[in-house]
């Protein structure tokens, strides 16, 4: 199954009852759309780079999930629905590139030196 990021910022004016509640509803929609969460990074409030709604701070959630790509477009749906959410970014993770590329062989001599003296 594809992996993905859900970046999320949320109001930084929240106590700690809103907040966790919003972090419980935001779980609980992500079941319901057979998504796995495999790891939550909070960094909590920080400053933004530009003010979001006349606020310059955030509250900022990643998750790490796993799932169908077809609760991608329901899950954005839904979270951009919620007040004290103000931004919702989901992106795919890449999968490596493992292409293993050929070194250039050496240039002679003569053509090392031709090239040095231009």
């Amino acid at each position: 199954m594809p992996q993905y990021d859900l970046n999320l910022v949320l109001n930084p004016n929240l106590d700690t009852a809103q907040l966790g509640h919003e972090k419980d509803l935001i779980l609980q929609t992500l079941e319901r759309l057979s998504a796995q969460v495999k790891g939550v990074d909070e960094w909590g409030n920080r400053r933004l780079a530009y003010p979001m709604q006349k606020d310059p701070q955030g509250y900022v959630l990643f998750y790490k999930l796993e799932g169908p790509k077809e609760f991608v477009a329901p899950l954005e749906k839904e979270l951009k629905i919620r007040d004290n959410i103000r931004r919702v970014m989901i992106t795919r993770e890449r999968a490596p590139d493992l292409r293993v590329v050929p070194a250039r062989p050496p240039k002679p001599d003569r053509e090392r030196d031709r090239d040095r003296d231009r």
